[in-house]
């Protein structure tokens, strides 16, 4: 072999930061992941523009995520995987710059808006509001100004877009000691990281104890009362799972965004700052399988889509009316007067927009809803309003 040709190859493998066949597999997980997170998030798009029984507020939040998500796949996820085949990064500074952006922009966008999901399933179960449409535009734009002006800082001299330490994408300069780029990073993971995980511990603790709350009112017999708590606990237990995942994926990152940027620079060592990327990348293909799995709407329209010419299952899965007529509000349960005095006495009315729960300190009394005046007695009351 000729010295000059083996010098050639000597510094050539020098230049890597990973053996070869380290970025062999790290081609393949990060391909996967961005075609998985690209066909399954543009399932959901489609499920949604198709079908009307998806197109609530609240699925507009979730296609929200799952847009986010796709441009990830579409962007995000290309020079990180171009660069992997090629051991190393290939592209132009504009792209780095570009590749830092878009993928802070889309995470920010993704944890945000599960912020506002869960806000929006606190106000549903503990304050009986009812997003509409026009709440959840509003929300959506601005969340989306909110990452832009998170994002864009950098580009206008607060802190900078960068190549990471396993050089195979761009982040924010972590490691930068100086103290405007610092102050920036210390801002930054506290509005983008832990006040948004603070809105969603509040909002579920609260979902949490409401619907304890509500579990011990023993004299709820009443079917349709049942069935409409039992539908808003696995909606709450679907986004609490959305969350959880999300957190999972993304808090080793940000500890190992932190080590970089309060610690010293040489404890992250470039295998140690490239799997939490590649697990945060992961978190653009798990919430798709979260709605298939844990939504019935989103498991029949899904097979209603994959199967539309057996009629058998368009008969099976034929669209309902989304209004239901309103029914007067008519007592369903009510307390006996022979049960134990300290036991607090309990009405519970139903309508098909709102369960109404009554608890009195006394015995049972007409109560005015629509009546201002307080009343001699403690009466707490407890209002649900189903999807």
């Amino acid at each position: 072999m000729n010295p000059a040709n083996a010098s050639r190859a000597e510094r050539r493998t020098e230049q890597y930061v990973f053996a070869l066949g380290t970025y062999k597999l790290l081609a393949f997980t990060i391909g996967t992941i961005g075609v998985f997170s690209f066909c399954s998030n543009v399932f959901v798009i489609i499920l949604y523009c198709k079908f009307k029984r998806l197109r609530t507020p609240t699925n507009l939040l979730l296609v929200n995520i799952s847009l986010s998500d796709l441009l990830v796949s579409v962007i995000g996820i290309n020079f990180t995987f171009a660069s992997c085949v090629k051991g190393g990064w290939i592209w132009s500074q504009a792209t780095c710059v570009w590749d830092g952006f878009s993928n802070s922009l889309f995470g920010i966008v993704s944890i945000m808006t599960l912020s506002a999901l869960a806000y929006e399933r606190y106000i549903r179960v503990v304050h009986a509001q009812v997003v509409d449409f026009p709440w959840a535009w509003r929300a959506i734009a601005h969340i989306w100004l909110y990452s832009l002006a998170w994002t864009g800082a950098p580009l206008l001299g607060w802190n900078r877009y960068t190549l990471e330490i396993h050089q195979l994408g761009c982040s924010l300069d972590w490691a930068s000691k100086d103290p405007n780029d610092a102050s920036f990073i210390l801002f930054f993971l506290l509005a983008c990281f832990f006040v948004p995980v603070g809105v969603m511990i509040y909002c579920y603790g609260n979902i949490l104890y409401t619907v304890q709350m509500l579990r011990s009112i023993q004299d709820l017999q009443t079917v349709q009362i049942i069935k409409i708590l039992r539908y808003e606990k696995k909606v709450a237990v679907m986004f609490l799972l959305m969350i959880s995942c999300f957190l999972v994926c993304w808090t080793p990152y940000a500890v190992v965004s932190m080590l970089e940027a309060f610690g010293r620079k040489s404890i992250v060592s470039p295998t140690m700052a490239i799997i939490p990327s590649f697990f945060a990348k992961s978190s653009t293909a798990y919430n798709p399988l979260i709605y298939v799995f844990m939504s019935r709407k989103f498991r029949r329209c899904l097979l209603q889509l994959l199967c539309s010419r057996l009629s058998w299952l368009q008969r099976t899965f034929k669209e309902r009316p989304l209004a239901p007529v309103e029914r007067p509000i008519r007592p369903i349960v009510m307390s006996t007067s022979h049960s134990s005095k300290d036991r607090p006495k309990k009405r519970v009315t139903f309508s098909s927009s709102s369960i109404v729960f009554i608890i009195t300190s006394d015995d049972f009394h007409h109560l005015d809803m629509t009546s201002k005046a307080a009343s001699s007695s403690e009466v707490n009351v407890i209002q649900v309003r189903p999807l």
